[in-house]
């Protein structure tokens, strides 16, 4: 347990500070290039939901010994050489940085009243129409996207590296998270194949979800004038209302603390989405709002490591 503990902190460390440079080669890829070719193989003929789960099986099971294997190999030569190799895997499968530097390249144009530009940027990290957003849709847009990738993209992972013994752990995750978002859609290719993945991916995100949505309503940035009572009230009815049975407890999290609105009216490639409202807008939502939410995704993250440092810490000592 001890040398995970020591290389979670220091994956978290230098994804916060490298985060993912560009030119590097990427776990995620190779997992994206394993499922691109064992979907070409399965997702034809009969038995597509049974052939989807023989897709989950493969990818999470590839993906997971692959990495004990390597972990293997690399603390079979010297713990601090383990330690290293495990602590790049973990920061090869975190986004912290990534993440909050997609918000400010949206967030800056925005101040500078460069709308294009703040369109086009956000286009690149969200799925809906992006080409005739107003400065509100465009802000919605990026605070939408961090507050539910806070879980995806960071704790999720961390709790799941908590779990299972550090790198394999929290690359079993990331496989069920890319499974989920390649082959994870209710369409005429995808939705007998993906059930699996779609419904993993689910349960997987059921704890992770909530905790950090707890985290961001009990410690998270405050801006709203709500008692803590009715928004505590508020954000467990809405989160409810999200078409994802997980991402609402981020957003709606995000919307009780800030006093803010989301949810509304998404275009996808022409096609009208409504989503349900979340909060009760007591002020305009903002440019402002994205670097608030951006502090919440560093409170959630900070108080995620301290849990694990702490109950880790208390397991190596009793075990």
């Amino acid at each position: 347990m001890g040398p995970h503990i020591i290389a979670i902190a220091i994956g978290l460390l230098v994804d916060r500070i490298i985060g993912d440079p560009p030119n590097w080669p990427h776990p995620v890829r190779w997992i994206g290039s394993l499922i691109s070719k064992l979907t070409d193989w399965l997702n034809k003929g009969m038995a597509r939901k049974a052939k989807g789960f023989l897709l989950v099986i493969l990818v999470v099971g590839i993906t997971f010994f692959s990495t004990v294997a390597i972990l293997i190999g690399a603390y079979s030569i010297n713990i601090w050489v383990g330690i290293a190799v495990e602590s790049i895997l973990i920061a090869s499968g975190l986004a912290q940085k990534s993440l909050k530097e997609a918000a400010m390249d949206v967030y800056k144009p925005l101040m500078a009243k460069d709308l294009p530009v703040a369109r086009q940027k956000l286009s690149w990290i969200v799925g809906r129409d992006t080409e005739e957003l107003d400065e509100k849709e465009i802000t919605r847009g990026v605070v939408e996207t961090v507050s539910e990738n806070i879980s995806d993209g960071i704790t999720a992972p961390l709790f799941y590296a908590f779990l299972f013994a550090g790198a394999p752990g929290l690359w079993l995750y990331k496989a069920i998270n890319t499974l989920d978002s390649m082959v994870g859609y209710k369409n005429e290719k995808y939705e007998d194949f993906g059930f699996a993945a779609a419904k993993l991916d689910d349960i997987a995100n059921y704890i992770p979800s909530r905790l950090t949505g707890y985290i961001i309503m009990l410690w998270g940035k405050k801006e709203s004038a709500l008692p803590f009572g009715k928004r505590m009230k508020g954000w467990w009815l809405d989160a409810k209302k999200h078409p994802s049975p997980n991402s609402g407890y981020l957003e709606a999290a995000t919307a009780y603390q800030l006093g803010i609105q989301l949810g509304g009216k998404n275009t996808y490639k022409g096609v009208v989405s409504n989503r349900a409202l979340m909060g009760v807008g007591e002020v305009a939502i903002t440019p402002h709002h994205i670097v608030s939410t951006i502090s919440h995704l560093n409170t959630a993250v900070f108080l995620f490591w301290l849990w694990i440092m702490v109950i880790g810490g208390i397991l190596f000592v009793i075990t």
